[in-house]
């Protein structure tokens, strides 16, 4: 299959933006999603760069995805390698993807991609005239109409080596070309012999009556047998589970209770309880009796029954404290009642409030700067859990060094992890400690 590299970097661009009109687009694709989950549209943003692109996606507009959306530049790339969707390196005017799995491999996409070679070369390349590039792909799908090939956004299938050459040739002269099968299949239907619909009996009932009969039969066959009880099963088959070794007996094997219960004899003899009662005496020693006072058994009950019936002294209005969580981390448990607590603050504010607004109800504003100091400001991506979105978000609050992320209070940790729509997350991932830490190590310049 094809190895999912990017184009070498003489044939990247040396910028991206999206157009204006892109732009608005994308903006309503985010809107799509809750606050804080922008993420979610990286796949449409992805696919709308490497259309304004020419049908490809350069390094570029990868960064620029990601950078609109607040995630790492990884990530992104993540996303756009694994789908082969998503094309890496320049596409011809017609970009072939040629389905190469199991189904259409057994119907003759081999032959297919014999001919894409002889014809256009290796995949991945574009054609002389910038006509074609082709590229073998996972399922696409069609498996029913196989061999087939996406054609830039259509499906041809029923493909033959010279289907698929005269459509190449159709496609770069301008003609028109028919989407679908090229034998003239109609959907999925079967390829020979389409008669299907075409019996009779589907529509008079008479299939249907003949099924109902058979099922009528076999059921009154199975209800024949049920009607034996119990009791005379066991007397013929007293141990279904162990059936007798094969040897000829003219008699039962055992002289069982329920063999007896059949023939209307009592079950249990008074010989059998003689025979499992056991004559010796038991050798059992009991504990003696622990005697306690009276007065002993009545102080212990009304010390249990104080204990059941004792009230908190925590007032209503105050939550109960949170129970110790087994191997969670201090920053999990603080992460946990972080939450607790602004969730019951921001209850109380109006829907629309604005990310200020939520954060000033549940915290205090940090202390920010109207510049880096000396122009330089620290890389904060270098914190666990800062990307470069959240970087920028960062420095919109004046929030550009280590130190001073460190120096959070309670309440201004609380106001940053609520305007930035993952309250806990602070505490959760020690933005504060990490900061402290890196604060006296030798500083990288954010780029």
């Amino acid at each position: 299959m094809a190895n999912r590299r990017l184009a070498p970097a003489a044939e990247q661009p040396e910028s991206f933006a999206f157009s204006p009109e892109n732009a608005t687009w994308a903006k309503g694709q985010i809107e799509k999603y809750p606050e804080g989950r922008k993420a979610s549209a990286v796949i449409p943003l992805l696919w709308k760069a490497q259309e304004q692109n020419g049908g490809w996606l350069p390094q570029k507009a990868i960064e620029a995805v990601a950078d609109e959306l607040g995630m790492p530049h990884i990530r992104v790339l993540e996303v756009a390698t694994f789908y082969t969707m998503f094309a890496l390196e320049p596409v011809g005017r017609f970009w072939i993807q040629l389905c190469g799995t199991v189904p259409c491999d057994s119907c003759g996409a081999r032959e297919l991609k014999d001919y894409l070679q002889k014809r256009l070369g290796p995949a991945g390349h574009v054609s002389a005239d910038g006509n074609f590039s082709w590229l073998e792909v996972e399922c696409l799908g069609a498996c029913c109409n196989a061999p087939m090939a996406q054609i830039n956004q259509d499906y041809y299938e029923d493909l033959t080596p010279e289907l698929l050459g005269t459509l190449m040739d159709d496609l770069a002269a301008g003609r028109t070309v028919k989407v679908g099968s090229q034998i003239g299949r109609v959907s999925s239907e079967p390829k020979d012999a389409v008669n299907t619909l075409t019996d009779p009996t589907l529509f008079d009932g008479s299939r249907v009556g003949a099924w109902r009969k058979r099922f009528e039969e076999k059921e009154a066959e199975e209800s024949t047998g049920e009607a034996e009880s119990s009791e005379q099963r066991a007397a013929t088959d007293p141990k279904p589970a162990r059936p007798d070794a094969g040897r000829a007996v003219g008699t039962a094997a055992m002289d069982t209770p329920a063999q007896r219960s059949a023939a209307g004899q009592t079950p249990v003899t008074s010989t059998d309880k003689a025979q499992a009662a056991d004559g010796t005496d038991s050798t059992a020693q009991p504990n003696p009796p622990v005697e306690k006072a009276a007065a002993e058994t009545i102080a212990e009950g009304e010390a249990a029954g104080a204990e059941a019936g004792k009230q908190s002294a925590l007032p209503r209005s105050e939550p109960p404290p949170q129970p110790a969580a087994s191997g969670a981390s201090e920053g999990e448990v603080a992460a946990e009642a972080e939450v607790a607590r602004i969730e019951g603050k921001l209850a109380a504010l109006p829907k629309d409030a604005s990310p200020e607004q939520k954060a000033d109800a549940v915290g205090t504003r940090p202390a920010g700067l109207d510049a880096a100091r000396a122009g330089q400001p620290d890389a904060l991506t270098r914190i666990k859990g800062i990307g470069p979105g959240n970087e920028a978000r960062l420095h919109g609050l004046g929030i550009y060094h280590f130190d001073q992320v460190a120096a959070w209070t309670r309440d201004e940790v609380a106001w940053v992890g609520t305007y930035l729509a993952f309250p806990g997350r602070i505490d959760r991932e020690g933005w504060v400690a990490q900061a402290a830490a890196l604060s006296g190590q030798p500083k990288l310049v954010s780029r």
